[in-house]
């Protein structure tokens, strides 16, 4: 592994446009990146793939002029202070961080190795940057809205089954956006006159525990909040819902491949593309604080009609039209 082998670190320093420090793989010659993700590796294939494939079509192709460091933590949060702290141990010359608490994480462990972010809530309110457009300090990236996006999702389901009164909604309490999501949720909820049944999982038992509670409130919809755990069990997740006859929405179209429903969250490929262009440009020298954070606007909508019909629901011809993709 590139984190094994020893590295030079390198500064340019050039008065007020100096550019940010690299640093190199002695033996490899090339910039090293460290890549911090709360998934594990198989979870977060995707978003590797994502990333490679936004480097390579910025001219910076992994393991040829680049090289890439990942770090798992497998939904187990506690572990990213060490692995924030591994990676500058390494010296690497950006730190990716692929959601809000990996990117506390890496904020917390350097100010001065840049870090480029996929932060899921506000990162003024998380102290990520000063402001939006002007970032300061060390870190920028990219706004997911996820904790913005329950109220779309719930009047999704609002469309789907007009007469729901009672809306689960499925959080992992170690993760940083649960407080949010519901709040925002029931926000959403009390004018259309539905109840908001929060539950919690942050394991599989918990997950089966979970949809146990939701079962016996008899809940006629379900929202999954955005979270790296529950991507890794979306087969689970889509399984369970559709056992139980509950419609559930999620974020990630990632879901709806494992048999989930619906989903309708961030485009993933436009946000790589985004951290992509920024780490590129950081590695060419340009300072993250004159770099301001994206606050990404397309949206994927993507509808499962096999699944669909295992639930026994007919799909509105208006929200098929407004799918970005039906799995047939």
């Amino acid at each position: 592994m590139f984190g094994m082998r020893r590295r030079e670190f390198i500064s340019l320093l050039g008065g007020a446009a100096a550019a940010w420090p690299l640093a190199v793989s002695a033996q490899a010659g090339m910039p090293l990146i460290g890549v911090l993700g709360g998934g594990s590796p198989a979870t977060g294939a995707h978003l590797a793939a994502r990333l490679r494939q936004g480097l390579a079509d910025g001219g910076s192709v992994e393991g040829r002029n680049v090289a890439v460091e990942y770090r798992w933590v497998e939904g187990q949060y506690d572990r990213l202070p060490a692995m924030a702290a591994e990676l500058v141990r390494n010296q690497v010359a950006v730190i990716i961080a692929l959601s809000t608490p990996p990117a506390l994480a890496a904020k917390a462990a350097t100010a001065t190795i840049p870090i480029v972010f996929g932060a899921t809530d506000d990162p003024v309110k998380l102290g990520l940057v000063a402001s939006l457009a002007r970032p300061g300090g060390n870190a920028t990236g990219v706004h997911f809205f996820v904790s913005d996006l329950a109220a779309k999702q719930l009047g999704l389901l609002h469309e789907l089954v007009p007469a729901i009164t009672r809306v689960g909604l499925l959080v992992n309490p170690n993760h940083l956006n649960a407080e949010a999501v519901a709040r925002d949720l029931a926000v959403a909820a009390a004018p259309i006159g539905v109840k908001v049944d929060v539950v919690q999982a942050s394991d599989a038992r918990a997950i089966e525990t979970a949809f146990g509670t939701l079962v016996g409130n008899k809940v006629e919809g379900l929202v999954v909040a955005a979270d790296p755990f529950f991507i890794s069990r979306r087969l689970q997740l889509a399984t369970l819902a559709t056992r139980h006859l509950i419609p559930a929405v999620y974020k990630a179209r990632e879901y709806a491949e494992a048999g989930g429903l619906m989903t309708y969250g961030t485009s993933l490929t436009e946000v790589f593309r985004h951290i992509s262009a920024y780490t590129i440009r950081i590695l060419k020298g340009t300072n993250p604080a004159d770099l301001p954070v994206v606050q990404s606007t397309k949206f994927d909508f993507v509808i499962n009609l096999p699944t669909a019909r295992a639930l026994e629901l007919d799909i509105p011809p208006t929200l098929l039209a407004r799918a970005d993709e039906v799995i047939e």
